[in-house]
């Protein structure tokens, strides 16, 4: 009586356990976007990784299924039983040793070509006609430069979708790593390296990236949007970067702000095409039409952006912004100012 009573407490428990283990792994399957995930491919270069991860799980299920199947058949087949005889000791088996040689063989050959095909594939040369874009690292912000059509900008790149894009790595200070989940695997950026890859989008839409590589203290801010348009629209948007700024009304209150930046010694780090030459901060010559500020850790809006100017190493610590000492009444020109950059 005693041992059912045991017997059944355990199985209680075991059921216990495995209803417990099923809602863990549920919640991990839960139904919400994750923007993030590298499962859900935009470009061809993920598509890539996403198919070489299938062969790789489908061959790692299939030698799990087998060598637990023949486990569990040993287990039982030569489990004890009452009465039985001991086991005779075997000394050596050429067959069994032949096959646990050729086995780890042939799995290694069927992880290693797929492996080293996609390798090749995704570090070859990008196809003729691709974007270059140049990528520089900051701490703790990016750069993205378009020699083809003379623009630089920061933290949100464009591409048109279906044309090959070409990417060089560069760093201006530590190391950091490039990443856009959606279209890519991660490429480190190393000091007095140039590293090289190359994308093409295939999906319209916003995707965000984020530096991987631990490169301070504010690495987690290191953000990045990739905006992937259509080609019209990425036109539309090249025609833009490449005019002047807006010349805001010296009486308003945009024009004040222009003052001030002049003034309280933005221009010494920041570029605005025929104001200011600076290069240590990001260009800021048509700030106003990027959707996010602070190497996209927050929103492009006017209380951010306020904020941002009042305190920087409050909104983002080590960040390398000077704390001016601006007042109120100079925050909201600054604020005007930037924002009329489109």
């Amino acid at each position: 009586m005693t041992v059912r009573k045991l017997d059944s407490t355990l199985v209680l428990r075991l059921i216990a356990g495995l209803l417990i283990a099923g809602a863990l792994a549920l919640c991990g399957c839960a139904l919400k976007d994750y923007p993030q995930s590298t499962l859900h491919p935009h470009s061809d270069y993920a598509e890539s990784i996403q198919r070489l991860l299938e062969t790789l799980v489908f061959w790692v299920v299939v030698i799990f299924v087998l060598v637990e199947g023949v486990l569990i058949w040993t287990v039982v087949r030569f489990r004890s039983r009452p009465g039985a005889p001991e086991p005779k000791p075997v000394h050596g088996n050429t067959t069994l040793e032949v096959a646990w040689t050729i086995a780890p063989a042939l799995i290694l050959a069927f992880v290693a070509v797929p492996t080293v095909l996609t390798i090749f594939k995704t570090q070859g040369r990008p196809p003729d006609g691709a974007m270059p874009v140049r990528v520089v690292g900051h701490q703790w912000w990016w750069e993205f430069q378009y020699p083809e059509y003379n623009i630089t900008t920061a933290s949100e790149l464009h591409v048109p979708v279906g044309r090959p894009v070409a990417v060089s790595l560069e760093t201006a200070d530590v190391i950091h790593s490039f990443w856009f989940p959606a279209v890519g695997g991660k490429r480190d950026v190393v000091p007095s390296r140039v590293n090289h890859m190359w994308f093409t989008a295939g999906s319209l839409g916003e995707f965000p990236g984020q530096c991987a590589e631990l490169c301070g203290i504010s690495h987690a801010n290191m953000r990045a949007k990739l905006i992937v348009s259509k080609p019209e629209d990425f036109q539309a948007w090249v025609a833009a970067q490449q005019s002047p700024p807006v010349e805001p009304d010296s009486t308003s209150l945009a024009g004040k702000g222009k003052q001030v930046f002049l003034e309280v010694g933005c221009v010494a780090c920041h570029t605005i095409q025929g104001i200011s030459p600076g290069i240590i901060g990001p260009n800021l010559t048509h700030f106003g039409s990027r959707g996010s500020i602070a190497g996209a850790t927050y929103l492009n809006n006017d209380d951010n952006l306020g904020k941002w100017l009042a305190n920087p190493q409050a909104r983002k610590p080590g960040a390398t912004m000077l704390n001016l000492g601006l007042n109120p009444d100079q925050i909201a020109a600054l604020v005007a100012y930037l924002q009329s950059l489109k």
